[in-house]
């Protein structure tokens, strides 16, 4: 079996029709011909399957070492699919720092279901096991939290699901399986929003889950085939090419993060960094124990004496715009931007200031990157 990044680039062998194609084509056909009406066809509906998006999910599952992989058209119909395979009356434990967009899902929608959940900090074991009821069916959590990077043990919360004969489900976005692959740690799902890193060029909205038992991937791709959320044979061929590229990437992506957080460290206009990379805390030590690397995404307080739109607003090659994980260098304003949906209480209760940024950095030179951040820091001192 070859190593990980020989199969980020080949994937599991196309062979199409003795053409000799490198890469898998893009079928557009949205319906398939059967050879008689007794046939048993592989193709009939594209909803339901089409060979460009099983190549990128037979690949994702490859990456994953899970069972078998899913995509679709975002990573919110990606997290739709995981929880539609839930009953009315179902309880599910999920992080108390999950993405916006799950909790207005889960709470403006799932709700109206039945579904009954319980929000816990997901780094301490005991309130989880204690969130546990007798309706209980899963625990979810993102595996790094935006925007203040708290890293959850997938082992732990494993341990917990295994004992009480629950699902484990991780949001694996910020770490991709280049950085961590959820399943070895224990998990039964693995979500991702695809258009991040692993598309990584800021220019396709796509998702993918990734499972390890069958039955359960027969439930999931009933979600998929029902609910009709499916990745187009264009933009699953724009995620496949991202993935051949994902190992350059992230190294590029590490090695610039790092030298961001070491010149953060150093100012005196910077209150705090939060960064998994950094010593000393909970997250270093969760995070060095089951990940490869410490992610491409920094966050950090500015001190009082700064406005923050001001110097978001001096960067140059920091763009100023939400998401993350492409190759080009974004920054954020959360409570302004990814967060500005919270209520001031929310904010403070979620610890997101205004004077918090987060950076998604690119994989531009890092002395280009840093003497852009000096250049906006050092404009207040005149």
């Amino acid at each position: 079996m070859a190593n990980f990044d020989t199969n980020l680039v080949h994937g599991k062998c196309c062979n199409d029709n003795n053409t000799g194609a490198v890469n898998v084509p893009i079928y557009n056909s949205s319906t398939y011909v059967y050879q008689s009406a007794d046939a048993k066809v592989k193709w009939d509906y594209a909803r339901s399957g089409n060979p460009t998006r099983a190549f990128l999910e037979e690949q994702i599952a490859l990456l994953e070492g899970g069972k078998r992989g899913f995509a679709f058209s975002s990573g919110l119909a990606a997290i739709h699919a995981a929880f539609a395979i839930f009953e009315p009356g179902d309880h599910i434990i999920i992080g108390d720092k999950i993405y916006g967009g799950t909790f207005r899902l889960i709470n403006q929608y799932f709700k109206r279901w039945q579904l009954e959940f319980t929000t816990v900090d997901t780094q301490d074991s005991a309130a989880v096991e204690a969130a546990v009821q007798s309706n209980t069916k899963a625990i979810y959590f993102e595996t790094f939290t935006n925007p203040l990077l708290r890293v959850t043990s997938v082992k732990a919360m494993s341990e917990i699901a295994q004992r009480h004969h629950l699902l484990t489900i991780v949001d694996n976005t910020f770490l991709t399986p280049y950085l961590q692959q959820p399943l070895k740690l224990g998990a039964d799902i693995v979500i991702h929003s695809a258009t991040k890193y692993l598309g990584g060029h800021s220019d396709v909205i796509a998702g993918l889950v990734v499972v390890q038992d069958a039955k359960l991937a027969e439930k999931i791709y009933f979600s998929q085939n029902a609910l009709g959320g499916v990745l187009s044979p264009e933009d699953s061929n724009l995620i496949r090419r991202g993935i051949q590229t994902l190992g350059v990437r992230m190294d590029r992506h590490l090695a610039n993060t790092a030298k961001i957080v070491d010149f953060l460290s150093k100012r005196s206009e910077i209150a705090r960094v939060y960064y998994p990379g950094i010593e000393g805390s909970a997250d270093h030590e969760i995070a060095k124990k089951e990940c490869r690397g410490f992610g491409g995404i920094v966050s950090f307080d500015l001190v009082d004496t700064i406005d923050s739109k001001v110097f978001v607003e001096r960067l140059n090659l920091f763009q100023l715009a939400v998401s993350l994980g492409a190759v080009e260098s974004l920054v954020e304003l959360p409570y302004k931007m990814s967060h500005a949906e919270l209520s001031a209480a929310d904010l403070k209760e979620c610890g997101i200031s205004t004077q918090l940024i987060r950076l998604s950095v690119g994989i531009e030179d890092a002395e280009d990157l840093v003497a852009d951040l000096a250049q906006a820091l050092d404009s207040f001192q005149k």
